[in-house]
């Protein structure tokens, strides 16, 4: 498994299949973990660290799976690899950006994602595309239990697990599902989802998790509560609130279509043009642009692209990932032409024509 690979595909969370995938990108679950008689990574010494991280690294490639997982060196990495896999939801950015020993284990087909010593020793993630949170927990589950096979876990009686922030002690999981609320945004009805989440213990993050900004109208709705509830009882709270929050969205593209479609019709299409013939564009600009042209796919008003080609469009145009491409590295103004001319070269060939 090459890195530089990962630029002729989209990744797992915008594979466009799956259930509900006109609203719903992905579902992920993530389990923290940590090992008995080792301090946690933030009060690790250098030493400890590399010693865990040889330690999970050595069993991880060891791990008996038709699909067997392939460790990197996040510390030696170049910075825009390291980005690349932040872009593609494969480690967090804490893990690209702290010092000192620490790793990454990823299947080939990106949906299983293992960080070595980042907040914890262990953050194991499943990541599907679609609606797909059941399948999402047995792969994890059946995960978790093979690395237990071969680690002890800090593991007490009366608290669960053992985390080093004391918000993942339990059961140490976090479920989440990433949704395109475009209409929402639009109708400005998204504060009042935010508000309803809050009141029954779910949180709302941006596209690339806590702390950041929901570009392009993406939003990850997770759960906050560890402890106290199984796995199956968080995840059952998550997949009974997600489908209101996808007829939501529905309606409201049902509204803004019945209120003015042409004028709908018209800002997609104007969306799709700047996207078609821009000379320089911003990655912010660009995620909104593309989230309108999804919309207006979704909606039957745009004809010559394909949600999988607008997905690719999404994480291709991003920083690393254009940059990747292109060889080397790219200076802000640079990248912005580059992106633009991208986009005209990639919805040409979409659109079976020449530039």
């Amino acid at each position: 498994m090459k890195l530089d690979e990962l630029t002729k595909t989209s990744g797992e969370w915008l594979r466009g299949s799956g259930p509900e995938t006109d609203i719903v990108i992905s579902s992920r679950i993530r389990l923290a973990r940590n090992l008995a008689r080792f301090p946690f990574p933030n009060r690790a010494n250098s030493s400890t660290r590399t010693e865990i991280t040889d330690l999970l690294s050595g069993h991880l490639k060891d791990l008996e799976r038709d699909n067997p997982l392939y460790v990197w060196n996040i510390g030696a990495l170049e910075e825009v690899d390291r980005q690349l896999l932040v872009e593609r939801q494969l480690i967090s950015r804490d893990l690209a950006e702290k010092e000192g020993a620490r790793a990454v284990a990823l299947s080939y087909e990106e949906n299983v994602s293992v960080m070595i010593n980042e907040e914890d020793h262990l953050r194991i993630q499943v990541l599907n595309s679609g609606f797909s949170l059941d399948e999402c927990w047995d792969a994890i589950n059946t995960l978790d239990d093979q690395i237990e096979e071969k680690v002890t876990y800090a593991f007490n009686e009366q608290f669960g697990y053992l985390t080093a922030c004391p918000t993942n002690v339990g059961t140490g999981i976090r479920a989440s599902v990433m949704l395109h609320l475009p209409a929402l945004v639009l109708t400005k009805e998204i504060q009042k989802v935010f508000q309803a989440l809050q009141k029954i213990n779910l949180t709302v993050r941006g596209l690339y998790g806590e702390g950041s900004q929901a570009m392009g109208d993406f939003y990850q709705i997770s759960t906050q509560i560890t402890l106290g509830l199984s796995e199956q009882q968080l995840i059952k709270k998550l997949q009974e609130v997600i489908p209101s929050i996808i007829e939501w969205e529905r309606r409201a593209r049902k509204a803004l279509v019945t209120a003015n479609r042409e004028a709908l019709h018209d800002q997609i299409s104007r969306a799709y043009g700047i996207l078609q013939s821009a000379q320089t564009i911003s990655s912010e600009e660009t995620m909104h642009l593309l989230s309108s042209v999804r919309m207006g796919i979704n909606l039957d008003l745009v004809h010559e692209l394909e949600i999988p080609t607008v997905n690719e469009l999404f994480i291709h145009t991003q920083p690393a990932h254009l940059q990747k491409i292109h060889g080397e590295k790219l200076e802000s103004a640079d990248r912005n032409i580059a992106r633009a001319t991208y986009l005209r070269e990639r919805l040409a060939e979409a659109n079976g024509e020449a530039e």
